[in-house]
């Protein structure tokens, strides 16, 4: 095998280091050899990011008979020792939030489902101190989590009601009263400063780490090495850290990519220049040293689950052929967000069926507008997700849907087309990629520049925006397919990027919300309230009277746009929408 200089660098080191490897660069080779030159007799623990990746580090290992090797999650060497010595019972998917909000026996109030707002805080606040460093709840600031202002706004009011329950929860599982989650026995884990008999600790994807189990990793006493790529964090709304930005170990980078030629190279590096716009940052140069396609596999990279069925709606119609689709991560999984609710859960509510509504949470819910008020006071990224699929299809969905399903094959091999979101695609590799129009643009992070005084943004959800294109750009093998707004205006032509037309650009960063998405976490900038949204919707959240639904019929059987609508009757186009399903259900 030839192994490059960096490589090799790696493999002689000694003490602690952190490796800093570019997309492709054969950082499992690497690893591989690592172990393969410690001493024969050496325990050496290797961090892997999940399940799937656990078992072929296994194969891996085992296969160069490394068998002093022992392949873990952080889950799993967190259940070995916390869930069998405390005998708890593990609630595999989590908790939903009305299931919170009844093992708490949270209250209603005025504010309309204040107790499921509520629950939904409280779950997400028990996920951020599980996944926190932290002794104590008190010390963490939840407030610093949230974004959108009226969700901020609900929480700031409610913060030492939320935080209390946050700890009567904790106490609950700990105490074995409620089934405990997977983060909270890895939480239970970090506090109880365990000790791991290893000489050698290999920490995987270092850029997405849990704090608490960095914490665990780095009051060991083996030798300890993190491997990672800066550029490649994208799951900070998981609440995880760059570990290698918070270690001194020596540096060492792997940045010779085996994957895609130069040219893709080229344009990744071009890519993360961008956050040059925005800070002071050290870009790694990329060499491209690969782009031979043995796979031939096409797919397609979007941001958002919007984005990628819109384009797979677009494949299996624009043809009379049927086109067979593959969906990373089972094509299903796209249609329901974490805590159950469907695509045909929030149809059912958007045309008032609600007795065709499985989900709890959706069916609390007396109309639409209401799950969009929901959506924006607990900023449930997944929830809105399938209000904006079903706003955008509306009634042609259990068609469109079918379609997809229809056309969905089990193998990989046997589609012409693979869709995946980035998120899903991470670790994977496809000979050509065509990426959708719904990722941040330089343009887009000039606009966020230019009115950082009116939005004063934060530094580290723009780099991570920039992170999530440069993954998407750096799964092309040999030919990556991207719209011309992602490309730099001086980048030169290539064999192996190709523009896409007959596209524009997504404008959604042009709107105020968009924008907000990406504001500090700071009070001054959170002094919003339900009188903010109402500076452009006078009426938005109150009920409607008889009078203002004959206007609004009036206005409708008058053809007036939904827009002007909005203006005229001073409501959300959400509201509207919802108020007019239910009137003509009548």
């Amino acid at each position: 095998m030839n192994l490059t200089n960096e490589q090799y660098d790696i493999i002689n080191s000694t003490g602690d280091i952190k490796i800093n490897a570019v997309a492709g660069s054969g950082k499992t080779t690497t690893i591989i050899e690592y172990s393969k030159t410690r001493p024969k007799k050496s325990k050496i623990l290797y961090l892997a990011f999940n399940r799937s990746v656990k078992n072929e580090a296994e194969h891996k290992f085992a296969s160069f008979g490394l068998d002093n090797v022992k392949v873990e999650t952080a889950h799993s060497l967190a259940y070995k020792d916390i869930v069998y010595r405390f005998k708890y019972n593990v609630k595999p998917q989590g908790y939903k939030t009305y299931e919170v909000a009844e093992i708490l026996k949270l209250r209603r109030r005025k504010e309309k489902h204040f107790e499921l707002i509520t629950a939904n805080h409280i779950n997400r606040f028990v996920n951020y101190f599980c996944n926190s460093n932290a002794k104590r709840v008190q010390q963490l600031n939840y407030l610093d989590t949230v974004s959108d202002p009226l969700a901020y706004e609900f929480v700031r009011k409610n913060y030492d009601y939320i935080e209390k329950h946050t700890r009567d929860f904790l106490t609950k599982m700990n105490n074995g009263e409620i089934e405990i989650t997977h983060d909270f026995y890895l939480k239970k884990f970090q506090l109880s400063t365990p000790y791991l008999d290893y000489d050698y600790i290999l920490f995987d994807e270092g850029q997405d780490a849990s704090p608490a189990m960095l914490e665990v990793f780095l009051n060991q006493n083996g030798t300890k090495v993190i491997v990672g790529d800066s550029h490649q964090q994208i799951y900070s709304w998981r609440f995880a850290v760059n570990s290698l930005e918070r270690v001194d170990f020596k540096a060492l980078p792997l940045t010779i990519s085996f994957r895609f030629p130069q040219e893709i190279a080229n344009l990744a590096v071009e890519i993360l220049n961008w956050k040059k716009l925005i800070s002071e940052q050290q870009i790694l140069n990329i060499k491209g040293a690969g782009g031979k396609d043995s796979q031939k596999f096409k797919a397609t990279l979007a941001r958002t689950n919007l984005g990628l069925l819109s384009k797979a709606i677009d494949f299996v119609t624009e043809k009379s052929k049927p086109q067979t689709i593959y969906f990373e991560g089972n094509i299903n999984s796209y249609f329901y967000a974490d805590e159950g609710a469907s695509l045909f859960d929030v149809l059912n509510l958007y045309n008032h069926n609600h007795e065709m509504i499985k989900d709890n949470l959706i069916k609390s819910m007396n109309d639409f507008s209401e799950l969009e008020e929901y959506v924006d006071k607990t900023e449930d990224s997944q929830l809105a997700m399938l209000v904006e699929i079903v706003k955008k299809y509306e009634n042609d969905l259990p068609r469109l849907i079918r379609l997809m399903r229809d056309s969905s094959v089990e193998a990989k091999k046997d589609a012409k087309m693979i869709f995946s979101t980035v998120h899903r695609s991470k670790g994977m590799e496809y000979g050509t990629v065509y990426l959708n129009n719904d990722f941040i643009s330089q343009r887009k992070v000039k606009r966020l520049v230019e009115k950082q005084n009116e939005f004063p943004f934060d530094t580290d959800k723009i780099n991570e925006e920039i992170n999530i294109l440069y993954v998407a750009v750096t799964r092309a093998i040999s030919s990556l397919f991207i719209p011309q707004y992602y490309l730099p205006a001086t980048f030169p032509k290539s064999v192996n990027i190709k523009i896409i037309g007959g596209e524009t650009e997504e404008r959604d960063f042009d709107n105020r919300k968009k924008l907000e998405s990406f504001r500090k976490n700071d009070v001054k900038s959170k002094s919003y309230s339900f009188e903010d949204v109402r500076k452009n919707h006078p009426d938005a959240y109150k009920s409607w009277s008889s009078e203002e639904e004959a206007k609004l019929l009036s206005l409708v059987r008058a053809n007036i746009s939904i827009n002007e609508i909005s203006r005229t009757l001073g409501r959300t186009k959400g509201a509207i929408v919802s108020r007019l399903s239910k009137l003509f259900g009548r």
